[in-house]
């Protein structure tokens, strides 16, 4: 009988918004299919390196232009220093993700705090605070790596600067949409009769309940930045030797395209697939986490 009970209890009771999604999200056979793809990703580019004998930066000028090869020691082939390709993919990929994480959580932090004091304020500071926006996005943001470049030099924490000062924009914008849908509502003006101050709302209401958009949003940022670090790479900005990412490992696979294809192919492979595990990811957690479609 009290089986029975707790079955029908069980059924009545329903579930949460984030059980629902959780559910919504193993039903999404390509975000789940990318999840796993991504994770021995990630999973290869943080352990791979240490189960290698070789390094990412030693020069074997015996071993030039090897073709890629499982019965041979080196897998992915070698370059024309004769560095072994599978340990400098791997780093490689450890650098963009990296990249990818670190300047997403800057441009998180930034552009949640930020919409959200925009959205919940309202009024002149608001109108002051988004202006502020529209004219940064009016910024070219290559000239102003470039300028970063020049009088800086090329280094790893001034990328995360770069990238994660600009990133934050859109953040701010979609944050702030959310808050103004938000703040009209009932909890909302319940916890400001009760006296609680603005930053308290702010943290405690306002955000929890925009962790859905910028869940969603994560996952299209990264594969953003990495995609936008490539590019910076590709064009002699991004990192510096000894360090490689994805982006400088294709920048010198395209200029060795007609003599080792497999410099380009590795490197464009791995950065592909990365993205588009992202996106799959990005539209599963979007179709999960959408009321609407419940």
């Amino acid at each position: 009988m009290n089986a029975r009970a707790e079955t029908l209890e069980r059924a009545v009771r329903g579930r949460s918004l984030w059980r629902d999604a959780l559910v919504r999200l193993r039903a999404n056979r390509a975000a789940i299919a990318s999840l796993a793809v991504l994770g021995v990703i990630v999973a290869a580019c943080v352990a791979g390196p240490w189960f290698s004998p070789h390094d990412h930066f030693t020069q074997d000028y015996g071993a030039i232009w090897v073709e890629p090869g499982l019965t041979d020691a080196h897998w992915f082939g070698t370059d024309s220093l004769g560095r072994d390709l599978f340990v400098r993919a791997l780093e490689g990929g450890r650098m963009s993700l990296l990249i990818g994480l670190v300047a997403t959580l800057v441009s998180l932090v930034i552009g949640v705090v930020y919409g959200a004091t925009a959205g919940y304020l309202g009024g002149r500071v608001d109108g002051v605070m988004m202006r502020i926006v529209d004219i940064l996005y009016a910024m070219p943001f290559l000239f102003f790596v470039i300028l970063l470049m020049v009088f800086f030099g090329r280094n790893i924490l001034l990328i995360f600067v770069a990238i994660g000062a600009i990133n934050w924009l859109d953040m701010a914008r979609i944050v702030r949409g959310q808050t103004l849908a938000l703040k009209g509502q009932p909890f909302i003006e319940a916890a400001r009769m009760a006296g609680a101050p603005a930053p308290a709302i702010i943290a405690r209401h306002i955000v929890p309940n925009l962790l859905g958009v910028v869940a969603v949003y994560i996952t299209l940022t990264i594969p953003q930045v990495i995609l936008f670090e490539s590019f910076l790479s590709f064009l002699g900005l991004g990192v510096a030797e000894p360090a490689t990412s994805w982006g400088a490992l294709i920048k010198d696979g395209a200029d060795e395209m007609g003599r080792a294809p497999w410099l380009l192919v590795v490197p464009a492979v791995l950065l592909a697939a990365t993205l588009f595990c992202f996106n799959f990811i990005g539209d599963g957690l979007r179709d999960a986490l959408d009321p609407k479609d419940r």
